[in-house]
């Protein structure tokens, strides 16, 4: 019987095939899979014959961090983007302020409501109901995720009472 991997972020199922071997990244939340609550201080690197293989590994490792640096010269430990931890309090702050805060579908954070915008469309006229779901223009909440900073379109509270009120049976 084969082992489950779980992803400890997002707690998803990991499926990898056997000739690409283990994922080091959850296809999903794109997080490192090895480094789960864990601290690396560096002491384990390698002989200076090796010095070489140390340097493509960490170029490797690099890429991988999307701009997070190792750097001998504070000890080992991995560089932390500072205005992301500076934004951090403020991104509570507003996500708390909110009436509605998402989770983004990509990483699970909670996104920052930016805005409300139209969208004028060409209504579906559906053959179930013989009336469109929504009528044009429709408003929509744009919300984008302060970590992975995807962007979602959401109804409006108020077009969403309008598409229930379309939905429902007239009698």
């Amino acid at each position: 019987m084969e082992e489950q991997n779980i992803c400890p972020w997002c707690y998803t199922e990991i499926v990898w095939d056997e000739e690409i071997g283990p994922e080091k990244h959850c296809p999903h939340c794109e997080n490192e899979l090895s480094g789960y609550r864990t601290m690396q201080f560096g002491i384990d690197r390698p002989d200076d014959d090796n010095e070489e293989s140390w340097e493509d590994e960490e170029e490797v490792q690099e890429q991988a961090d999307s701009g997070d640096k190792e750097d001998d010269s504070n000890g080992g430990f991995r560089q932390v983007n500072l205005s992301w931890l500076a934004a951090e309090e403020t991104i509570r702050q507003i996500t708390d302020s909110q009436d509605e805060a998402p989770e983004c579908p990509t990483c699970r954070e909670y996104m920052l409501e930016a805005g409300k915008q139209s969208i004028s469309l060409q209504p579906t006229v559906h053959t179930v109901t013989g009336r469109a779901v929504v009528h044009s223009p429709v408003e929509t909440v744009t919300y984008i995720c302060p970590s992975c900073f995807q962007v979602s379109l959401i109804l409006s509270p108020e077009a969403r009472d309008q598409m229930l009120a379309l939905l429902a049976p007239k009698e």
